[in-house]
């Protein structure tokens, strides 16, 4: 695997570059009402700076609900680490040259109260976190001595200051641990509790809304008469959390002008950082989304993509870019749907909680992928040891692929040839979700 670099633009110039060719050359004329669509890297660092221009909302929070969140604070040390010398081994402790007489009692256990001093020539059992006697000159390890009459032999040589863990050895109080902007890790939340922390300040996860469009769905039986379940309200709420984001409701909504009208209402009083829409976003003549955001007032970010499945997604902005509430629409097939959460929705949301870009890499494909002319396409893919290994059943409406996959390889226009590098976007779960 081969990682590769991510270039960083600002918002207002990637806007005024982004891909607008005409159809042939890059674009989609179908599907999206003849809007000619963003090239998909393009729409990625729309989709990342639209998040990373919005307002930075922070609040304190226990360590218990820290977890995924991303550091608003520098987390400085509250105290020397470790606070004071401190065994390393289980064992003696020992001052000055050996033989030493051993001292009478149950030796220094980790939380005791501080310990007597040592005289030299003299040998106290000990426990691993437990503090140093003072004038200790080494800490002997069990298994390198032996106890006899009453004395102390070590089997090697013993050096000053060995298996003794110094007061701020790993931190003096006041030193920078972590930068803001670091994710709050198990390893993070470990660390911050040994540096006495008890609540953390850190930047919220993004709130999103799903609302599902559609007349055709159902959400119980088997599919009949016309009618299909409802895949994607089950898949993209858990999707959208490993994300990192917080799912606050998940709404069905029909494609008749009620749900025009609610659709409406949600666009512009929600309380979500972001809506997720599914289906509508076409040009079919119940396809509500793209007439309900211009009634909205939204400015639309991204108007259509050039990749294969999910051309017609769009990325939308209600209100100023600080405190706008961000619309990702996403076609209702559901691999499409897939398509767009990677394509918009990750970056989107990674800005939006402060999280760095993830790292983009590599890796050689072991057989021929055909391409789209012009468009690129998203591929399911599984990863071995050395190749991405294509899937079958990869059209717009199937599950069947990525339900199986790690990954999505990016394969560019016209295709690419067995050994080839692509581009590959790790699925949430197989890559740590929201911990990477």
């Amino acid at each position: 695997m081969t990682p590769t670099n991510s270039a960083e633009q600002d918002l207002e110039e990637a806007l005024a570059l982004v891909s607008r060719t005409p159809a042939g050359d890059g674009a989609t004329g179908d599907g999206t009402g003849g809007h000619r669509a963003a090239a998909w890297h393009r729409a990625r660092e729309l989709a990342l700076h639209a998040g990373a221009g919005a307002k930075a909302r922070t609040h304190r929070v226990p360590l218990s609900d820290a977890l995924g969140e991303v550091l608003a604070e520098p987390l400085d040390a509250l105290t020397d680490l470790p606070s004071f010398d401190t065994s390393a081994m289980d064992g003696w402790a020992v001052a000055g040259p050996g033989p030493w007489s051993v001292r009478d009692g149950d030796g220094v256990l980790a939380g005791a109260e501080r310990p007597g001093p040592l005289t030299d020539g003299e040998a106290v059992r000990i426990a691993t976190g437990a503090r140093i006697p003072a004038d200790t000159t080494a800490v002997i390890r069990s298994e390198h001595c032996r106890e006899s009459g009453g004395q102390l032999y070590a089997d090697r040589p013993v050096l000053t200051g060995q298996d003794i863990r110094p007061r701020g050895q790993e931190c003096r109080s006041g030193d920078l641990l972590l930068p803001p902007g670091s994710l709050v890790t198990p390893a993070v939340l470990g660390l911050a509790a040994a540096a006495g922390y008890d609540e953390l300040s850190t930047r919220p996860r993004p709130r999103v809304e799903i609302l599902v469009l559609g007349d055709e769905l159902l959400t119980e039986g088997r599919p009949h008469d016309g009618l299909i379940r409802d895949a994607l309200s089950p898949m993209l709420g858990p999707w959208l959390t490993r994300l990192g984001a917080e799912v606050i409701g998940t709404r069905r909504l029909g494609d008749d002008p009620a749900g025009a009208k609610a659709l409406l209402e949600a666009v512009t009083t929600s309380t979500a950082d972001v809506l997720v829409t599914t289906g509508g976003t076409a040009s079919g003549p119940v396809d509500h989304v793209r007439p309900v955001l211009e009634q909205a007032g939204a400015g639309l970010l991204v108007d259509g993509v050039a990749v294969r499945p999910g051309h017609p997604m769009l990325l939308a902005r209600v209100g100023d870019r600080a405190d706008g509430r961000h619309v990702v629409g996403l076609p209702g097939n559901p691999l499409a749907a897939v398509s767009g959460l990677l394509t918009l929705a990750e970056p989107l949301l990674r800005a939006l909680a402060g999280r760095r870009p993830r790292p983009r890499y590599t890796a050689p494909v072991q057989s021929d992928v055909p391409g789209h002319p012009y468009d690129t396409r998203l591929v399911p893919v599984v990863l071995d040891d050395e190749h991405a290994v294509p899937l079958r059943y990869h059209g717009p409406a199937m599950l069947r692929g990525v339900a199986a996959a790690d990954a999505l390889a990016v394969v560019p226009p016209r295709g690419a040839r067995s050994g080839q590098d692509l581009e590959i976007l790790d699925l949430p779960w197989v890559s740590g979700g929201c911990f990477t």
